[in-house]
């Protein structure tokens, strides 16, 4: 397995990596999955605390499961959030007794509400089930140490609603800028990114584009809404604003691409995880999207409702516009950059990487799991928060000149 590394090395393991990629697509063009192949799938991720079940108990799913008697999104969320509403009058009553426990079951309340509304919303349900993930999230915000603040930063008459912390104890400290994709939310970035105050490094999550809060659909351009987050952070008198990074998930990826060239000159460092470049967004790519199985379901209403169309050749015309080929970025100065990715990623296409590895006049830094899928994980071990821990942090605080046992002396 490719561990961060030199520009050279890396795309080398691409390259080798793009036969498996190759070998498996076939596989990947299957039909989206029936009522019962998604109850067996949706299971069988929730026993091995995979994506994007992440923290919600096999036998509550396998309860939430059971309910369901056919593909309404308005019954799905309606059975993930029984359980949500269960934990949520559990947290209430122990609120006064314990917030501890209050505020872990805050959580478990919006795990269920979250995964209710996933990947939308995209329904009247799913809208109620977004609506109850907030007010679950935000009562376990409450409860946080250091606190928790929910910014609106004011944008083209509307605003973007951030969660920004703060290290303790820390006067003034570098910031992550946080960016999420198509299914995964501020409230997702922030749960994982806060083990990065134990560093002394703050973060601020905002949905991405037509996702979540966000003020703004997905479109070429969309990335000036991230610009004026760096605004936002650059005014504050607790940020350090000579170690200011971004990070961005899947779509996020793609902004955080955008601004490692349109933003160079105001960040240390971007960390891109399976960033859409090109190929993704090319006309054939686009019409591929209903049969993807690497997603679970609704890949491709998700993406209707961020980039506000209604049809697929409506999504194929805008997403041509999005290249940053086309856009013209590639070849341009970046800061530095750690890319992340899967040779075996059936959604965003492993040359997608290799091309953004290979242009430009920065060299960049990248971990690629030969075996992994969209995200760079894999079945065998590979998740989301392992990637986190042992790849994304120890480069961020590389970048940033934060010593990594700086966590045992706080």
């Amino acid at each position: 397995m490719q561990t961060v590394g030199s520009k050279n090395k890396s795309v080398t393991t691409v390259a080798v990596s793009l036969l498996f990629y190759l070998a498996i697509l076939p596989a990947a063009r299957a039909q989206q999955r029936t009522i019962e192949e998604l109850k067996v799938e949706v299971q069988a991720r929730a026993d091995r605390n995979a994506y994007p079940l992440e923290g919600l108990k096999p036998e509550e799913v396998r309860e939430a499961l059971g309910r369901l008697t056919k593909l309404d999104r308005d019954e799905w969320a309606a059975s993930w959030s029984v359980i949500g509403d269960r934990y949520m009058e559990k947290a209430r009553a122990e609120a006064s007794s314990s917030k501890e426990q209050a505020s872990a079951d805050y959580v478990q309340a919006w795990l269920y509400y979250n995964f209710g509304r996933w990947p939308g919303p995209l329904s009247p349900g799913q809208d109620q089930a977004y609506g109850k993930a907030l007010q679950a999230y935000l009562a376990h915000t409450r409860l946080l140490d250091p606190p928790l603040e929910v910014v609106h930063i004011p944008f083209e008459g509307k605003e973007i609603i951030g969660y920004l912390q703060m290290p303790k104890g820390v006067k003034v400290a570098p910031i992550v800028i946080v960016i999420p994709g198509l299914d995964r939310r501020k409230e997702d970035m922030a749960e994982r990114f806060r083990q990065l105050l134990d560093y002394g490094i703050g973060y601020l999550a905002v949905d991405a584009p037509g996702a979540g809060q966000a003020p703004i659909k997905a479109a070429p351009g969309a990335e000036r809404m991230f610009s004026r987050a760096i605004d936002y952070v650059y005014q504050r008198s607790d940020v350090d604003v000579k170690h200011v990074m971004v990070y961005g998930a899947s779509y996020g990826g793609y902004w955080s691409t955008v601004l490692a060239v349109t933003e160079k000159g105001r960040l240390c460092g971007v960390v891109s995880q399976s960033p859409a470049v090109h190929e993704f967004f090319q006309r054939a790519s686009t019409l591929e999207i209903p049969n993807n199985r690497e997603y679970l379901f609704d890949y491709l209403p998700a993406h209707f409702k961020m980039f506000g169309v209604t049809n697929i050749d409506q999504l194929a015309d805008i997403h041509e516009k999005m290249s940053l080929k086309t856009r013209g970025f590639l070849d341009k100065p970046t800061a530095p950059m750690l890319v992340i990715g899967g040779a075996l990623d059936s959604q965003v296409p492993i040359a997608d990487t290799d091309l953004l590895l290979t242009s430009g006049r920065v060299p960049k830094d990248a971990w690629i799991n030969p075996q992994g899928g969209h995200m760079g994980r894999d079945a065998k071990g590979w998740s989301d928060a392992r990637i986190f821990k042992t790849v994304t942090v120890p480069w961020i605080l590389r970048t940033m000149a934060v010593k990594a046992d700086q966590a045992a002396m706080r």
